[in-house]
């Protein structure tokens, strides 16, 4: 394997990492970043108190930029510490200690005090520690252990044994690190819910003090002009914004909003938008973007990098990913089986990219071969048989319900989401029908692909196809009942040798070795086999895929981000004749 590292990676200042404000929608002027480095040991003994050396949060030990590179075995306790000195003044009534997220369960210790435990690798966790706080100075420590696929936990595209279209397993902190000091009323929560319809939004305060109704106020401005300004005196109020500017890719229009409440405030965005699953007049159900038939277009974003794994070497470095595909005339992604950080949806809400997220994988299964010989058959096994999907085990059915849980409510004030994705291609997949309805009790304002690619269930918004081996096939009876979509296909492969992971093993549907010709058969199969589903009701597409991943390269940009082996000028062409294609479709049927 070759080390390589992306131009963020390495000018990298480790005094300076991820400094930016980790929650845009609930941003306060209370603020400590706890990025940089710690001490670190890795251990059989979770009490052990020696140091290894010092590790550069958050990169996980396994990537480059942590300066470790050590992996963790399944028995290992990985330790961090650090001393941390609260600025003069910054300590209020509450300190509240948060971690994006660790991989997979944490304990953490203020003063050698345990205060919290989480279990789960992609979700983030918070606790209050003012009560173990006596004075600026005190001792923090992380003890995270992570057993990978050894069992039914949810894992994700890593596994210990490494290669293909899984990847470097990688434990421990690999989100930022960060605390804030509240008043002791606070805002501890809050939903933002944009009615479209009613040209209103509603905000719901979760109050610090159960029962504690505080009055407040709140401020709205579009482009740094304020236009509305009002009190409100109960925890769900709403916000009438009259003739708004709806956000959409080619508008991506918000608005800045500050709550006033009791003594703390809070500042955030919203943007207002209506995502539907609707019949066209001929009776093919579309995706609708406010009230409009909508074509997606879009790829699968993995959101790995070679120097940070998991962990974005930079802001700079998500906004390329995103800014690169909306430069190709792409107007969505599908975030594959990752958790990104909630800046990574900002930029997404800014720049205008739809997103569809995906639940995280987990199963006690190593192997779905079965599952994909089934659905080029068109048989779906049922999932309640939980033996052939790897969820025998309850303990991990009931914690993916647990991590599904807290990633919905994590994004659940995001933009630009469209879509929930709980299962994909059969990895743990259990009781897709409840688990569609679990979500929607959530959040109804959304869409939900509930068994994407394999094994579908007959539920959902969608007829979820992925298509790599053979040509694509959708009934056109099935338009008629949910969205045609085409959630994975192509998967085309180019090694580039100098910016390649793993020259002498990569993976790949199809493999070329000339730029010219990977790009005349990128055309090809759009015009020859996406282009004649258009008449059908075909309304979603996701190539396969933004960039490289270690032995995958089939990406639109080399791993590194330094080489791009899609022609932009091509791409742009194609999309844009798949837009027209898809509005000539609507306008012959009326």
């Amino acid at each position: 394997m070759k080390q390589l590292f992306t131009r963020w990676g390495e000018g990298l200042n480790p005094d300076r990492v991820l400094q930016e404000y980790p929650r845009p929608q609930m941003r306060r002027d209370s603020y400590l970043n706890l990025n940089g480095y710690w001490d670190y040991a890795i251990s059989k003994d979770e009490r052990h108190a020696g140091v290894d050396g010092v590790i550069l949060v958050p990169f996980s030990p396994e990537s480059a930029l942590s300066g470790v590179q050590r992996s963790v075995e399944p028995d290992d306790f990985l330790i961090y510490r650090r001393e941390v000195a609260l600025p003069e003044g910054f300590l209020r009534d509450r300190l509240i200690l948060h971690f994006g997220a660790v991989d997979q369960e944490a304990k953490v210790y203020v003063n050698d005090v345990l205060v919290a435990r989480h279990l789960g690798g992609f979700t983030p966790f918070q606790v209050e520690i003012a009560d173990h706080v006596k004075d600026r100075r005190f001792t923090l420590k992380v003890v995270a252990s992570d057993i990978t696929d050894t069992s039914y936990r949810q894992t994700g595209k890593q596994r210990l044994q490494r290669g293909g279209i899984f990847y470097t397993p990688q434990s421990g902190i690999w989100q930022t690190v960060w605390l804030e000091s509240v008043p002791k009323h606070h805002v501890a929560d809050l939903l933002i819910v944009p009615d479209y319809d009613a040209s209103k939004v509603r905000f719901t305060i979760t109050p610090s003090d159960n029962g504690m109704v505080s009055s407040g106020s709140i401020r709205v401005l579009y482009q740094g002009n304020q236009i509305i300004e009002q009190p409100f005196s109960t925890d769900t109020f709403e916000v009438t914004i009259g003739a708004f500017q709806a956000w959409s890719p080619e508008a991506p229009n918000l608005y800045d909003f500050t709550i006033a409440y009791g003594s703390d405030a809070v500042s955030g965005y919203f943007g207002m938008r209506k995502f539907e699953r609707k019949a066209d007049s001929r009776g093919i159900m579309r995706f609708y973007l406010n009230d409009k038939p909508y074509f997606l277009s879009g790829v699968l974003d993995q959101g790995y990098y070679p120097d940070g794994l998991l962990t974005t070497p930079s802001d700079e470095a998500s906004i390329f990913d995103i800014r690169t595909m909306k430069e190709y005339g792409f107007n969505f992604l599908r975030k594959h089986i990752k958790i990104e950080p909630l800046r990574w949806y900002y930029h997404c809400d800014r720049l205008g990219m739809i997103i569809w997220q995906d639940m995280i994988n987990g199963s006690e299964c190593k192997d779905v071969k079965i599952h994909h010989f089934l659905s080029m058959v068109r048989i779906n096994l049922n999932d309640r048989c939980h033996l052939f999907f790897g969820r025998r085990n309850k303990p991990g059915r009931d914690q993916y319900l647990v991590e599904l849980d807290e990633m919905l409510n994590h994004l659940k004030n995001v933009t630009c989401i469209s879509t929930w994705v709980p299962f994909n291609e059969a990895w743990g997949q259990f009781h897709a029908l409840e688990v569609e309805r679990r979500v929607r009790g959530f959040d109804s304002s959304r869409l939900v692909d509930h068994a994407s690619g394999w094994s579908d269930q007959g539920g959902g918004d969608y007829f979820s196809r992925h298509f790599y081996f053979k040509r694509f096939d959708f009934p056109e009876r099935k338009a008629k009942k949910r969205i045609l979509a085409l959630t994975e296909f192509g998967g085309y492969s180019l090694m580039i040798d100098e910016h390649s992971f793993n020259p002498s093993q990569i993976f790949g549907y199809k493999n070329f070795d000339a730029v010219q010709s990977l790009n005349q058969t990128v055309m090809a199969l759009y015009e020859d086999q996406v282009m004649p589903l258009l008449p059908k009701g075909l309304n979603v597409l996701v190539y396969t895929q933004l960039s490289d991943v270690e032995d995958e390269v089939n990406g639109f940009v080399s791993y590194d981000r330094e080489v791009m082996k899609i022609d932009q000028a091509m791409m742009i062409q194609i999309n844009n004749t798949l837009k027209d294609a898809f509005s000539h479709s609507l306008e012959i049927q009326t």
